[in-house]
């Protein structure tokens, strides 16, 4: 009977790296569709689709509170997706994401 309650106790630490991600969007005329992941308890990524008809150029601010922001640029093709991630030195309690795409 122990057995039973032990196991949701060992599985507590997997999910406590989850944390809340925020998301301000600039997408200037771009279609761009976007979802977030946490990896672990200091790195993040975001999933960039572009839906629209031409190439867009995104750069993309991750801001984990007093470290230095971790600024990305990736340039997505019409119809094709990219995974953009970041690395922190500390456990993230929030994440804010800046997100600003333009059409090329």
């Amino acid at each position: 009977m122990n057995k039973l309650f032990l196991v949701p106790l060992m599985l507590l630490p997997s999910l406590a790296f989850a944390f809340p991600i925020d998301v301000t969007k600039k997408l200037n005329g771009a279609e761009i569709v976007y979802n977030t992941t946490t990896i672990s308890s200091n790195m993040a990524a975001i999933n960039i689709q572009n839906v629209g008809g031409t190439a867009a150029q995104c750069r993309v601010v991750f801001v984990n509170g007093p470290e230095n922001p971790r600024v990305r640029n990736t340039v997505v093709q019409s119809g094709s997706s990219s995974y953009v991630t970041a690395n922190f030195n500390r456990a993230v309690i929030r994440l804010r994401i800046t997100l600003t795409c333009n059409p090329t």
